[in-house]
């Protein structure tokens, strides 16, 4: 199991240790650096930043979001960036929800998001196959514009830049069974937001059909500490967030993933407290149990003894969200 450094996306503002600790990384031997963005930083000038300071760490996005973007343009940014790194990158995708793209980005949430994706991701591996102009009839991103709004002049086209590598890495974040499943079909990669190694059964049918080589990367919060409890408050902060404010009380995939590994009852109990304005209440009320089983926390010895169970399963690269540099020392020390 290789490791990874995930360093999310700014917060307030930029994140002044993110090249140190990608440095850090790079030297104790991790394998990739991700950024990622929300409705803020975007994820791949912080990239392109660390790429310009480092030499050897793969570079990805987890997750550059798909609404931002046409699919031509993602396809764009990855070329440029494989080719300045000298062929380090690695697309990381995600739909996001409806909350983002529509009240940040301004465009309809697909009606089939499994239609939509995996057009998304066809029309990005022709961009870097380059063996014909890209074109597909599709129902989200058709090219060329068909609609009735065109001057109907538009031509398919190839890029102009000969890409670095025709099968640079396409990743997806997938959270829903059917999405998971396609992902296996039409990725290269998957990336699970919440991942327990003790829960298998959860993506279990999903995952029936790996190809030899398909990367399941999960992100995982680790920390290096004596008491465990401390240590999770980070991680429910995070799940506070994420189930009780990121997406709608009718739809929000964070929710419905926890539900689906066993938390229903507290996902809707977050999500109520969130919504009614008592986050603090809401932190508080994700169970100890889920935070502990998607993160690594705890004494070294702890953090060894559940990092096996990690090894085990059907995971290739564990992605390590730590500020710490100390934790990412012991985290190789131990993945060695």
């Amino acid at each position: 199991m290789r490791l990874g450094l995930a360093l999310g996306y700014w917060g307030r503002g930029p994140t002044a240790d993110h090249v140190t600790l990608a440095r850090e990384a790079e030297r104790l031997g991790y394998d990739s650096v991700w950024t990622a963005e929300s409705w803020g930083s975007d994820a791949f000038t912080p990239l392109t930043w660390i790429a310009a300071q480092t030499s050897r760490i793969k570079l990805g996005t987890a997750v550059a979001q798909m609404a931002a973007r046409s699919p031509a343009t993602t396809a764009m940014h990855a070329l440029t960036l494989d080719h300045l790194s000298g062929g380090r990158m690695m697309l990381g995708l995600g739909l996001s929800g409806p909350q983002v793209v529509e009240g940040w980005y301004g465009r309809p949430f697909p009606a089939s998001p499994l239609t939509a994706t995996r057009e998304y991701v066809d029309v990005v591996r022709q961009v870097l196959r380059r063996e014909a102009p890209v074109a597909l009839d599709g129902r989200f991103h058709p090219l060329p514009y068909p609609g009735p709004d065109g001057t109907g002049l538009g031509k398919p086209l190839k890029p102009i830049t000969h890409p670095l590598r025709a099968d640079l890495p396409v990743l997806l974040g997938a959270e829903g069974p059917k999405n998971v499943a396609q992902t296996t079909r039409i990725a290269d990669g998957w990336l699970p937001l919440y991942w327990s190694p003790s829960r298998p059964e959860t993506y279990e049918n999903a995952l029936a059909e790996l190809r030899k080589g398909f990367l399941i990367a999960p992100m995982a919060q680790v920390r290096v500490c004596e008491n465990v409890a401390d240590g999770l408050l980070p991680v429910k902060t995070m799940l506070g967030f994420y189930i009780g404010g990121m997406g709608h009380a009718a739809r929000n995939f964070h929710a419905d993933l926890m539900a689906r590994m066993g938390y229903e009852e507290e996902a809707r109990r977050i999500q109520r407290l969130f919504q009614e304005g008592r986050r603090e209440e809401a932190v508080l009320a994700v169970p100890d149990a889920f935070a502990d089983e998607i993160s690594l926390v705890g004494p070294r010895e702890r953090i060894a003894e559940r990092l096996e169970l990690w090894r085990k399963g059907p995971v290739t690269d564990l992605l390590a969200l730590s500020p710490d540099p100390h934790t990412l020392r012991v985290l190789a020390e131990l993945n060695c």
